[in-house]
């Protein structure tokens, strides 16, 4: 929470957000208070059910009904009872309408402490502000504040058998109904949270074509498809033929119930529109960038809490001699964290965690000011750093952290790879991250294809000024101006790739961006991840300047200080995750640029038989 509450307040300035009109009922002591309950809730409700929902309670499929694991009831009804479901949604739904960027706070310690369970509220969330958005009236009375209050679920049904990534080659189709209504028929599969029995009702946004309209993501529409018919008056009635096929016997988040969903086998599915005929996309896309940077938001809170297990644990498990008593065998063995290559695993994992906490914090506060902007200019400022950073958030944070919780597994050695230990399971949990809400290589396509030319180039443009000028800044701090040397190679590398991508483009070459799309989404992230860490060492720097010279010492004294002072060590540490981020991973960049520059197309050039191994 010590860095939570910096990258909070300290580097983006939440008080600030604060301040303005509508977020004026919140204060940095509510918000505060607002985050040590979401750690209580965290610790004491969610977290004891992380291994029981996996190994001993798992959801299950039993005699054509879907049940979630047991140990998850309670909670569900604490968490939705104590209004962390709709704690963003405005007070006008029942929420309290907490800003985005203190919720996704609060999210990371709720997803650290069980990741399966919060994607049934989560999913819930995301589908209900989308009826509330886009839906008539009656339809925000009838299903959204429902879902608000936890009473009703929600899920989101994209995904097809057979379609998968390409949404527009979705087969189930929708046919007009006299009344207005329509009828459902198709298949949906991989659905999170698609059926269970936390709830008595669930909402499906179900995407489908209208019967007549043209093939593609042009021709799709988007229906509210509730488990069960209501009723005149609101009360549950007949089943709406949405029938569980299965659940799948998954890898990880084992507690979610991810789900096979028939909608109208029998031909009596009834669903309604949402939104207008064929603009289905973007309809859904609201719920999907959401979803997006919740995915991001999976991979910090499980590569988190791998990362302050391993730490633990490195301090506490003896073993070997110090490398500088090597040759003495009469010398004590000491905890592991004495070890450079222990050592370096930690701060990689670190400065990697900072960073990505750091961006997607910094997302959530771009989401807040674009609702508070004065002007249009501000509002679009901000837009383009939303859009272009989201798929970067989903696809780095996911990747990175697959990495770190293997180093966290290895830290553990022999018995990180054992259930004793939660280290197997959170790397089992989070590799679907990589792939869910858009694959990894759909998130680098969209940031190439689209995002690097959205707004006539006016996003990246942004984006890189903002880092430049953050750059200049740190130059002129002899500490770390050489690590802002290394930001400024790196950003220059990247800037010359990017043009060069819009050379191929141009000339029809586009299969070398193509090939390298996820490539270029990690040079991306690392640029970003390392602006943001040497950001927040700008301001630590400051910090422990005024920290010295309240201690009455100077920097030769810093480490004596820092065993004393809580302060000073977490100042220090981010000065050190900055400093070893700029002088390991920077400098590669620059490095891979030029490999991709060298525009080999081996892979699309050979024979699909040389694969063969």
């Amino acid at each position: 929470m010590r860095d939570q509450k910096f990258a909070l307040y300290e580097q983006h300035g939440l008080e600030t957000l604060l301040a303005s009109d509508r977020y004026k009922e919140f204060s940095r002591e509510v918000a505060d208070m607002i985050l040590a309950e979401a750690e209580k809730f965290a610790v004491e409700e969610i977290l004891p059910t992380y291994e029981a929902g996996d190994k001993h309670d798992p959801a299950v499929f039993r005699d054509g009904k879907t049940y979630a694991p047991k140990c998850f009831h309670t909670p569900y009804r604490k968490y939705c009872e104590a209004g962390w479901l709709s704690s963003v949604a405005p007070p006008e739904m029942g929420g309290q309408g907490v800003p985005i960027s203190l919720y996704i706070a609060c999210s990371e310690l709720f997803g650290a402490a069980n990741y399966a369970f919060v994607m049934y509220p989560g999913l819930t969330l995301g589908a209900a502000a989308m009826i509330a958005t886009y839906g008539a009236p009656e339809q925000i009375d009838k299903y959204a504040l429902r879902m608000f209050s936890g009473e009703w679920s929600g899920t989101m049904c994209l995904t097809e058998p057979g379609a998968g990534t390409d949404v527009g080659n979705i087969r189930t189709s929708a046919r007009r109904l006299p009344d207005g209504t329509y009828s459902i028929t198709g298949t949906k599969c991989f659905i999170s949270a698609g059926d269970h029995d936390l709830t008595e009702q669930i909402i499906h946004p179900v995407l489908a074509r209208i019967e007549g309209d043209p093939q593609g993501t042009k021709g799709i529409s988007i229906f509210i498809v509730p488990k069960y018919r209501l009723n005149a008056d609101g009360s549950l009635g007949e089943p709406n033929d949405v029938v569980t096929g299965n659940i799948e016997h998954k890898m990880g988040i084992k507690g979610s119930a991810t789900a096979t969903l028939n909608f109208g086998e029998n031909g009596n599915c009834i669903g309604e529109l949402l939104g207008q005929e064929r603009e289905g996309i973007k309809v859904m896309f609201l719920m999907m960038n959401e979803a997006r940077l919740g995915t991001g938001m999976q991979g910090l809170e499980l590569a988190s809490a791998s990362y302050e297990h391993a730490l633990q644990y490195a301090k506490e498990r003896i073993q070997s001699r110090r490398i500088e008593d090597w040759s003495n065998q009469a010398a004590p063995p000491v905890a592991i964290i004495n070890h450079p290559d222990i050592r370096r695993s930690l701060l990689w994992m670190k400065a990697h965690v900072e960073g990505m906490r750091s961006m997607n914090y910094f997302i959530a506060g771009c989401i807040d000011r674009e609702r508070i902007a004065a002007t249009e200019e501000e509002r679009e400022r901000m837009a383009g750093f939303i859009e272009i950073l989201t798929p970067i958030s989903k696809a780095y944070c996911s990747d990175r952290a697959v990495e770190i919780c293997t180093l966290g597994i290895d830290i553990f050695g022999g018995y990180g790879y054992c259930s004793e230990y939660p280290m197997e399971q959170y790397l089992r949990d989070v590799k679907i991250a990589t792939i869910y809400e858009g694959t990894n290589y759909i998130q680098a396509l969209d940031l190439v294809g689209r995002k690097l030319g959205q707004n006539k180039g006016r996003n990246l443009m942004g984006l890189f000024g903002e880092i430049s000028g953050a750059i200049a800044k740190l130059k002129l701090r002899d500490e770390l101006s050489p690590a802002a040397a290394h930001l400024e190679e790196a950003l220059t590398a990247t800037g010359n790739l990017t043009m060069r991508f819009a050379q191929w483009g141009k000339s029809m070459d586009y299969v070398i961006p193509v090939l390298n799309a996820r490539l270029f989404l990690m040079i991306m992230g690392d640029i970003v991840i390392g602006w943001k860490l040497l950001e927040a060492a700008g301001i630590a720097r400051e910090r422990l300047d005024d920290l010295y010279t309240e201690a009455g010492a100077d920097e030769a004294k810093a480490a004596a200080l820092a065993r004393d002072n809580a302060d000073i060590a977490f100042y220090q540490g981010k000065i050190a995750s900055a400093k070893y981020f700029a002088a390991n991973v920077l400098p590669t960049v620059g490095a891979r640029c030029k490999c991709i520059e060298l525009a080999d197309k081996t892979p699309v050039e050979m024979a699909e038989e040389s694969f063969s191994a």
